[in-house]
């Protein structure tokens, strides 16, 4: 959902940054080839996300959520020359494709997949993180905020998408709709918890910048 005209959306693109031929390869096969193509981060979030992974320095990134790998290879453009980045999905069908990208780019050393529930993975990963991108499953980002605050670097960030759900989260909730039930607890507790502050910005469908005190 866009919350802007049309024309202003494309006026925002054609004032940023260009997106990489290598990610407009990927834009292009994902559309092609893959369904719910539009989960894609895109030209303009791939973009943001870019530039603020270029401003956080990061040196160790954590995706949950990785679909195709557009948003991990905008991530991993500011991960810092010795750094890593871990992401995590749920579909086994989508894992060469994301790889035969990764390994096009110059991080694909640097990037690791993996494969199953967040939840079971992420308290077996070594590193703690300077920077999180959460983008899967809506009803588990309660359970991913409190899973992952304590594996966060002082002063580090998360990146929370989808956060406004095309709208839903100010529309009267309606029954068995659980992905909005829980989008709107997340919404509150993380901007209530004091070992954090937040940020919601309208940008797409919704990204939260969370910065960990």
């Amino acid at each position: 959902m866009h919350f802007l005209s049309e024309e202003i959306n494309q006026y925002v693109e054609q004032h940023s940054q260009k997106e990489p031929e290598l990610l407009q390869r990927l834009h292009r096969e994902t559309f092609q080839k893959i369904l719910q193509p539009r989960m894609l981060s895109g030209h303009f979030q791939g973009r943001v996300l870019s530039m603020l992974a270029k401003l956080i320095r990061p040196k160790n990134i954590l995706e949950i959520g990785t679909y195709t790998g557009y948003s991990a290879l905008c991530l991993a453009e500011g991960m810092q020359t010795d750094g890593n980045l871990h992401t995590i999905d749920k579909n086994e069908e989508l894992v060469d494709f994301q790889r035969k990208y990764f390994d096009l780019s110059p991080w694909g050393s640097q990037i690791h997949q993996h494969l199953g529930d967040a939840l079971d993975l992420i308290p077996d990963l070594k590193e703690n993180f300077d920077l999180v991108f959460i983008d899967a499953d809506k009803q588990n980002y309660p359970n991913y905020f409190d899973i992952i605050l304590p594996k966060m670097n002082p002063a580090g960030i998360i990146l929370s998408d989808n956060v406004l759900w095309s709208g839903k989260i100010i529309e009267p909730l309606k029954k068995g709709d659980l992905d909005t039930e829980a989008l709107l607890h997340y919404n509150k507790m993380i901007n209530e918890d004091p070992r954090v502050e937040t940020v919601l910005l309208p940008i797409r469908d919704g990204l939260t910048l969370t910065r960990v005190l």
